[in-house]
């Protein structure tokens, strides 16, 4: 089989808020694979994924794709379900892996009663050929109720909990964890510097780190929440709200962050996939760590987690 070797050598990590149920859905479900197709990821964390009828928004791209996944709901799907007024679909967020998923766990997020739709993190383990490494994705509160003008204080507590949970889950590898989600904040907001903890002290002293983003082109479009977006309101500031955080490299560079970019970032077909735009990061890996191609991998099924 013909392909370029470099790329084995890299893990490719996206990070994508999928929208949910709104919009026109059933297209943007055929854009957002299209995209990930493209972009042949070798582990994708997700937020706002539908389940309906044993349907799942992000199991259906895995399967397509070849896959591995996980998923987990929220348990307060039902303020969600009042949006769209449909009672029978789900929400929550998602991990799709090239890996296997070893072991996986579910933090719920903390949020006062006025704010709580089931925001949660999710942890799955991936065994990939020379390291398993320990992923995250998770869904930060926005700022969505009526007499609430942001939410930034409920986010730091969110962001606290979040660096508790991945301290839990990290170790027993040389990977550095890795952090994806919609946390819903600007890049120089506090609850982004305490979770990194190298602006200000960390959440969990001695844990820190580095936003993915740092390591881009300055000059590259940086806005994952874009008024030029058809599914943003034309008045929305254009900001960087969507993460990848990982921990300061292992042994050798492992785990550094080699590129970096936006993703999703346009129609497909004439149809947005989301209203966000997708992060992309490349990892480093040792030689020897993808010597499997995606397209390899036999069909996995999905575990769920509730």
């Amino acid at each position: 089989m013909s392909r370029d070797r470099s790329r084995w050598l890299r893990l490719r990590v996206v990070t994508w808020n999928l929208w949910w149920r709104f919009g026109p859905w059933e297209e943007r479900q055929k854009a957002i694979l299209a995209v990930l197709r493209e972009l042949r990821s070798d582990v994708v964390g997700t937020q706002e994924v539908w389940e309906c009828d044993g349907q799942n928004l992000a199991g259906w791209p895995a399967d397509e794709l070849g896959m591995h996944w996980t998923w987990a709901a929220s348990d307060a799907s039902d303020r969600w379900q009042r949006r769209i007024g449909d009672t029978t679909v789900d929400v929550g967020n998602a991990v799709l892996s090239r890996w296997p998923v070893v072991a996986q766990e579910v933090l719920r997020l903390p949020a006062p009663e006025e704010l709580y739709d089931g925001r949660l993190a999710l942890h799955a383990r991936l065994a990939t050929p020379t390291h398993e490494v320990p992923f995250f994705t998770t869904h930060l509160t926005s700022a969505v109720h009526a007499s609430v003008v942001h939410a930034s204080g409920v986010r730091r507590e969110q962001v606290t909990a979040l660096a508790e949970f991945v301290a839990a889950h990290r170790s027993g590898t040389d990977f550095p964890p890795v952090v994806t989600g919609d946390f819903n904040a600007w890049p120089d907001s506090d609850e982004i510097r305490l979770f990194g903890g190298y602006k200000t002290s960390p959440a969990v002293p001695g844990q820190v780190f580095l936003d993915a983003w740092e390591y881009a082109d300055p000059t590259a479009p940086s806005a994952t929440w874009d008024p030029a977006n058809a599914h943003v309101g034309p008045h929305s500031p254009a900001v960087r709200i969507d993460y990848v955080h990982v921990g300061p490299p292992g042994p050798g560079g492992l785990g550094h962050v080699r590129s970096v970019r936006r993703a999703g970032d346009g129609p497909v077909g004439g149809v947005w996939p989301s209203d966000h735009a997708a992060v992309v990061a490349d990892l480093s890996l040792p030689p020897g760590g993808q010597d499997t191609p995606c397209e390899a991998v036999s069909h996995p099924g999905a575990l769920r987690l509730w």
